[in-house]
């Protein structure tokens, strides 16, 4: 224990030194302008960063599954900006996620796109695993194979334009916890993929950027219903959540974590499995049937 001690000591200290010689790379002035695609729009992190964009002047675009939602976000926006805001899909209720005329109009809205963010998530309970495997091969569809086809269509628009592809992820990306099996898989799926994709993209030198975004536990009211009772840790606010995805989307980053400490969480996740493993569970209700 006075090893693990020790360490814990010296990520503080680093942690400390890090924040003290830290600069702000963004300036929210590089967005004015901007030429946004943004789905999963309609409420949550996605509803947020819409706000966000419009505040610092971007074109927008928004999709999401509820349309009727989205033409509610669609007039706060134009409260908040004169810039330009469209809808320009939303996603069918069936599980049929995406279609080809979907990618047709995305196409073709997509001339001079400058940042293509990924964020919807198709609906999964907080659960342990009851072997539903039609839902995960759905959820997959939904939150992995649909953001491969959404950025495959946009790739040859942002090479064009050296845009800015932002990824939505989660920690449970990074580590595995309890009650978030194929969500977890999917999250895990969409890591592999775009690391991938962005060592090829540099090998090509495509001036096309990839950020991916790694998020802790929200308040967005979906996430609040699913872990009442069963997670004992605190929810970071939505709107903080939005502004970290679009500042690390903004300045270039690889991987952008909100909150900032689940970088270091990353960092040090194999150092102690036996341990870490104990601590993540401690964090999680479960009462045996």
């Amino acid at each position: 224990m006075k090893a693990v001690g020790k360490v814990l000591c010296a990520t503080g200290v680093i942690v400390g030194l890090l924040a003290f010689f830290w600069k702000d790379a963004f300036d929210p002035e590089s967005l004015s302008g901007a030429r946004v695609l943004l789905t999963g729009a309609s409420a949550g992190i996605g509803e947020q960063m819409a706000y966000h964009y419009a505040s610092f002047g971007a074109e927008i675009v928004l999709t999401a599954r509820r349309e009727a939602v989205l033409q509610k976000r669609k007039r706060g926006i134009q409260c908040l900006s004169y810039n330009f805001c469209e809808i320009l899909c939303h996603f069918p209720e069936s599980k049929q996620i995406y279609s080809q005329s979907f990618l047709k109009d995305f196409r073709l809205s997509a001339r001079g796109l400058d940042y293509l963010v990924l964020n919807h998530i198709g609906m999964t309970p907080f659960q342990m695993w009851d072997g539903d495997v039609e839902h995960t091969r759905w959820l997959m569809q939904v939150n992995f194979f649909s953001y491969v086809a959404l950025a495959t269509a946009a790739l040859p628009t942002l090479e064009e334009n050296k845009g800015s592809l932002i990824v939505v992820s989660s920690l449970t990306g990074k580590i595995p916890t309890p009650f978030t099996t194929s969500y977890s898989a999917t999250k895990f799926a969409l890591d592999g993929f775009f690391g991938s994709l962005r060592h090829e993209l540099v090998m090509q030198k495509k001036n096309i950027f990839i950020t991916l975004c790694i998020l802790g536990l929200v308040d967005t009211d979906m996430a609040l219903e699913k872990t009442r009772g069963k997670v004992y840790l605190a929810a970071s606010p939505a709107a903080e959540a939005a502004l970290a995805i679009i500042r690390g989307g903004a300045t270039r980053v690889q991987e952008a974590f909100y909150p900032w400490w689940l970088e270091y969480v990353c960092h040090f996740r194999d150092w102690f499995p036996s341990h870490r493993d104990q601590v993540l569970r401690s964090y999680y209700n479960y009462s045996s049937p």
